[in-house]
């Protein structure tokens, strides 16, 4: 692999109807929402693996004995962590403080943007190399899509409002505060709302 000192972070639920993906639930219905966040769960996983930059963990909830997961696991050869429980700040900073503790770089992102390419993973990569602490890819609603970190720094996922059009300008402003030198991806739409799932659908 070309990085093997990196691990790729896959955050991930089970897709169950009326556990993911609600608010697209008004226009996809509760199966139909479900149905279509393991679609995205199983585009992301593959082409990720399929690139080989590094390893690929999914990091699971509620169980990585889900028979979803399982399937991942066997089909792609990810390897299944545990989430922890808490915000998703806590289970954020808790992957990624597992995975930093045996590797060098880590790269974490969600299912939740199709557009994310495997440009964007080795340029997050090549900026930790040449001196980034951190990496952020903005997501066009406020939050990030990706965050890469070469050393935890817990107060970027304490007391946050996520879900909110805050985060990244937040997130920045902690950075700024400690002196930190961070990197920026380019700008892409997550999909969370019916306006970003017809407004996707336009444009693919």
């Amino acid at each position: 692999m070309k990085y093997p000192d990196a691990r790729l972070l896959i955050l991930s639920k089970a897709p169950d109807a009326g556990a993911v993906k609600t608010r697209l639930v008004p226009l996809l219905g509760t199966a139909g929402a479900a149905s279509f966040y393991a679609a995205l769960l199983h585009s992301c996983i593959d082409r990720l693996v399929a690139a080989g930059l590094c390893p690929v963990d999914l990091w699971c909830t509620p169980t990585t004995s889900h028979p979803f997961f399982s399937g991942c696991e066997q089909q792609y050869g990810v390897q299944l962590q545990q989430q922890t429980a808490g915000d998703l700040g806590k289970r954020m900073e808790h992957a990624l403080r597992q995975t930093l503790q045996q590797s060098g770089y880590a790269v974490l992102v969600g299912a939740d943007c199709p557009g994310l390419t495997i440009t964007d993973v080795e340029e997050a990569l090549q900026a930790l190399e040449q001196g980034a602490d951190v990496v952020l890819g903005p997501a066009l609603d406020g939050g990030y899509y990706l965050i890469a970190l070469r050393r935890q720094h817990t107060f970027l996922f304490e007391d946050m409002p996520w879900g909110s059009t805050d985060v990244l300008r937040l997130t920045e402003a902690r950075l700024r505060a400690h002196g930190l030198c961070w990197h920026r991806l380019v700008p892409r739409r997550d999909l969370d709302t019916p306006d970003d799932y017809v407004e996707w659908m336009a444009a693919d």
